[in-house]
């Protein structure tokens, strides 16, 4: 799976999660202030990423995690 493949699928989750329109799922988007994601709609996100892309993420991974590029990378480093 290359990287367009990889963030194609990232940014279906986090739409079907975080119930945001596409085009606001970029690398620059800020969870909090861009797509008004909490810390447990971060949970729910990476739980649905964790079972698409069979990954597992440790919770203490997800202190700093802000930007939607942040989390992709955290994303495709596990895979």
């Amino acid at each position: 799976m290359d990287n367009d493949e990889a963030f194609d699928k990232f940014k279906q989750c986090a739409v079907e999660v975080l119930q945001v329109e596409p085009e606001k799922v970029v690398l620059d988007a800020k969870f909090g202030d861009d797509l008004d994601a909490d810390s447990l709609d971060l949970v729910e996100l990476v739980m649905a990423l964790e079972e698409s892309f069979d990954i597992t993420v440790d919770e203490s991974e997800l202190e700093g995690v802000t930007t939607v590029k942040q989390a992709f990378e955290l994303v495709t480093s596990k895979l």
